[in-house]
């Protein structure tokens, strides 16, 4: 069996990255280009340094402000084994940022037409079902990509460690019983925004991969991005995932997300990914040439669910469609999303369209809380001069703590059941066992 997604809980991390939205109402200022570049200057002598002291092996920084590129730079190396040295083209494997890249997709589809944010997938996949037959009628686009459909959270992820294929996945959630009421509460679903995804380019007769291609990469000239994993193993400028071994970084794991390439199987470059940025922050547009609809991308920035609130602000974190929403004390939006896999890859984007402001940071290892620390000290130095506390130090007791950050399907691993029951003789455990959601399996 393979462990190797993504093990940290979307929902902590957004209630963390709601804190920096901590200063007072009265300092609220327009960002301004000395400010921008002085916070610039600090990251790099701040991303030296995590590379100089061995915290990870490589990155790449970008940085858009007021919809031009004003820094793109990598560091450290691609392969702790070749030494090849990371650049802004190196191409890294994304995670869970594809999700913010793949609800852009959906909303090109949407700005075409055929679609919209609340198709039923019914209509558009009568294939999938969910449990409850009154929720597959209804189950539209929007809830899959706002994490609403009421499937338990990571649901699918096991099937995906036990080499299932996507259809075989997706086929099967119809035998996941709800965590909750449909539309009701936040639980991250890889595979059901997998299925969002799939349902809303087969509207255009595409496959998943086909539609990112055409719909958003080739009009935007994203030429190093691909949905598809075997595009990522054919670069030659590829950032490879690298692990923690007793104290060193080791490049020993390879990471196919292809089953969930909607939710997580995205590979780009921080060059390619100022341009995914600068539409972003220009709703929908691109060198003055509208290339997604400005509605249609709206809603993926607008509140869909509330995840929760953070402890030290009360400031309320909602999910959008594929991405973390949220609003500072200055009433200005903010969006985020992170992506980790297990196996060596720690990504995060960061924006704040008001400023016309956003930073992408990519690693290419072991999730430690560096991607998020790097982009929020960003912006708290563009925004406020300074940042409002250590956030490398916070966000390494962070991911440090599997109890904070959860694992695999939530559940923490780290420690013993509270309770054991004691273990039966091992001839009780022989003979076939059957299960709709699992398969059958076989004790000899």
């Amino acid at each position: 069996m393979r462990i190797n997604r993504s093990i940290f809980s979307a929902q902590t991390l957004a209630l963390i990255l709601v804190a920096p939205f901590c200063m007072n109402a009265q300092e609220k200022s327009h960002v301004t280009s000395e400010q921008v570049t002085h916070a610039v200057q600090e990251l790099e002598k701040l991303a030296e340094k995590q590379i100089n002291e061995n915290a990870l092996p490589g990155l790449a920084i970008a940085v858009v402000f007021q919809d031009k590129v004003v820094y793109t730079k990598g560091f450290g190396v691609r392969d702790v084994n070749t030494k090849a040295p990371v650049d802004a083209d190196t191409v890294f494997q994304l995670a869970s940022l594809s999700k913010s890249i793949g609800s852009t997709v959906v909303a090109e589809l949407v700005g075409e037409g055929k679609i919209t944010w609340d198709s039923k997938l019914s209509v558009l996949d009568p294939t999938f079902e969910m449990f409850d037959p009154w929720v597959t009628r209804e189950i539209a686009i929007r809830d899959m990509y706002a994490h609403r459909s009421g499937l338990p959270a990571h649901a699918g992820d096991l099937l995906e460690d036990l080499e299932f294929t996507r259809a075989e996945i997706l086929y099967r959630l119809r035998y996941q019983h709800p965590d909750s009421s449909f539309r009701s509460h936040y639980a991250y679903t890889n595979f059901g925004m997998t299925e969002g995804g799939i349902a809303a380019a087969k509207a255009y007769g595409l496959d998943w991969e086909t539609a990112a291609e055409q719909k958003l990469y080739k009009p935007l000239g994203m030429t190093s991005s691909s949905s598809r994993y075997a595009d990522f193993v054919a670069r030659r400028n590829k950032a490879l995932g690298h692990v923690l071994v007793d104290g060193k970084w080791v490049q020993k794991f390879k990471r196919d997300p292809d089953t969930e390439s909607p939710a997580g199987g995205v590979s780009s470059s921080v060059n390619d990914l100022t341009k995914w940025m600068r539409l972003q922050l220009a709703n929908g547009k691109f060198d003055g040439e509208q290339i997604v609809d400005e509605k249609a991308l709206a809603e993926t920035h607008h509140p869909q669910i509330l995840i929760g609130f953070n402890p030290a602000t009360r400031l309320p974190s909602f999910y959008g469609l594929g991405w973390n929403v949220s609003y500072d004390q200055e009433g200005r939006l903010r969006l985020n999303h992170s992506g980790a896999f297990a196996l060596g890859a720690a990504t995060h984007v960061n924006l704040v369209p008001d400023e016309q402001l956003g930073i992408v940071v990519l690693t290419n290892a072991y999730p430690i809380g560096m991607a998020e620390a790097l982009g929020t000290t960003f912006l708290d130095m563009a925004l406020y001069g300074k940042p409002s506390q250590d956030w490398i130090a916070l966000f390494k007791k962070v991911f440090s703590d599997p109890a904070a950050v959860g694992t695999i399907l939530g559940f923490d691993y780290s420690k013993p059941a509270a309770s054991p029951a004691p273990a039966l003789k091992n001839s009780a455990y022989l003979g076939w066992f059957t299960n709709d959601y699992f398969g059958d399996i076989s004790i000899v």
